[in-house]
């Protein structure tokens, strides 16, 4: 039910991937190198940071940063632009590492996620302790060290971008703390599932990547360019996180790399959940009432998908996904961008909206 065919990914998007992606090895090699010759017992962390790194994801957040940095006339031969790009993945791994956590999710990319891997290890191991504990403290210690590598390729950035950074980092956890507390509370409040979309991914995702890429071309010209940047960011950013919504429910296990209905089984207040408890009957409300149950079987898991098709709540949200769309590429006509930028994120738009993972 998402839709059928893979878009291709856009050549800007496979360029700037690879660019990062071997900035990124570079990079964790030379950590894992240092703080393993002070202790062999940190190869493993290190070894699953880089894991986990360099297997895999989208580097959308460091496309988006890249096409602000061109959009305000940056210099592209800059290498330092890359860094702050690969920033985004490394910042963007340790929102994973702790989300895994926090959902106790079992795998990620088709892979065990890490507090899984770590708490398997203890049992292997017969480990002093509670090895679900220790692999929860793994995961978060190995996010952390992430969250500090993020930083420390910013550390030639300007006073701007240093702003802007932290003020996302804000969003993102305040998004968090929002989607966390709506879960556990069954909040089902259109309002409330809106704001945990945009702060929780879209502003992170795509508005504030390339605020921070404008602003690392130059903050004077920033000025000029965050308010036509957010008019198209914003409504993009919203179209990403539903779609996310539609893939964490109807999603293929074999290309998202997550069991189908993790987002019924987490109870998500997403958007799509809130349209579907708006629109269903009383009969299809006590089929929606078993969203958040962890331990949810296939076939309940299939009923409440038939019930969000048949009430019509994801045509709605697959209409308003487009309309997103239709704004954000609105503004890219009259926007004062550069005009390669115009072309790449108009392509980079379409990609975010028809992906199925």
């Amino acid at each position: 039910m998402t839709p059928g065919a893979a878009t291709p990914v856009p050549p800007i998007l496979e360029d700037i991937a690879g660019r990062v992606e071997r900035r990124l090895r570079d990079v964790l090699a030379a950590h894992r190198d240092e703080w393993v010759a002070l202790d062999p017992d940190l190869d493993g962390p290190f070894a699953e940071v880089q894991r986990f790194v360099l297997g895999g994801g989208k580097r959308l957040r460091a496309a988006f940063c890249w096409e602000g940095y061109v959009a305000a006339g940056g210099d592209t031969s800059d290498a330092a632009v890359i860094d702050i790009c690969s920033a985004f993945e490394l910042m963007h791994a340790f929102a994973l590492f702790h989300d895994d956590v926090m959902d106790g999710a079992s795998t990620r990319r088709g892979a065990p996620t890490t507090h899984v891997v770590y708490a398997d290890l203890h049992e292997r191991a017969a480990w002093a302790g509670d090895a679900r504990r220790f692999g929860d403290g793994m995961a978060i210690l190995i996010g952390d060290l992430t969250f500090v590598f993020s930083d420390q390729l910013l550390s030639c950035a300007n006073a701007t971008v240093w702003e802007l950074w932290n003020r996302l980092r804000v969003e993102l956890n305040v998004g968090q703390v929002l989607d966390m507390l709506g879960s556990a509370q069954r909040d089902r409040r259109a309002d409330k599932a809106a704001r945990i979309c945009r702060y929780k991914s879209g502003k992170y995702s795509i508005e504030r990547p390339l605020h921070v890429g404008a602003a690392a071309a130059g903050p004077a010209r920033f000025d000029e360019l965050s308010a036509p940047l957010s008019e198209f960011g914003l409504p993009l950013g919203d179209a990403f996180q539903l779609r996310d919504d539609v893939i964490g429910v109807f999603g293929d296990p074999s290309v998202t790399g997550k069991p189908v209905g993790d987002d019924l089984r987490e109870g998500k207040p997403t958007p799509l959940l809130a349209e579907a408890v708006a629109a269903a009957t009383d009969a299809q409300r006590v089929v929606l009432d078993g969203v958040g149950v962890p331990d949810l079987d296939a076939d309940s898991v299939a009923r409440m998908q038939q019930v969000i098709v048949d009430c019509g709540a994801l045509d709605v949200i697959e209409r308003r996904i487009a309309s997103c769309s239709r704004e954000a590429l609105d503004v890219l006509a009259g926007a004062p961008f550069d005009e390669v930028a115009k072309v790449e994120l108009a392509q980079l738009a379409d990609y975010v909206v028809a992906r199925r993972r």
